[in-house]
């Protein structure tokens, strides 16, 4: 025996079926359908309710101040918008984080 055998049957145990019938292709293509049909999952509500926050008036003013802030370092400042970046995420997380977790099953 090699090594590679001895570590295989060491690590990998057999698996014996009793029945004498082989399973046959549909079988098998019935229980992959059956997995994915459990394996859907509903669609991520999280990027629409974002961005339906970041459109409120409450969000609006932060938004402006990031969009300037974008304009000013596209010509050529030196200044980064990471604190407008802040202001406008906590807005829209704030607004947004009930209303997904309203959403949650």
């Amino acid at each position: 025996m090699t090594l590679f055998s001895i570590i295989k049957e060491s690590v990998f145990q057999s698996v014996h079926c009793d029945s004498e019938e082989p399973l046959t292709v549909a079988v098998v293509e019935a229980a992959e359908e059956e997995e994915e049909e459990e394996e859907e999952e509903a669609e991520d509500q999280m990027p629409a309710i974002q961005e339906a926050c970041g459109e409120t008036p409450a969000c609006l003013p932060f938004k402006k101040h990031l969009e300037e802030c974008a304009a000013r370092v596209e010509n050529g400042s030196d200044e980064n918008c990471v604190e407008e970046f802040f202001h406008l995420q906590h807005c829209v997380d704030g607004c947004a984080a009930p209303k997904i977790f309203a959403t949650l099953k």
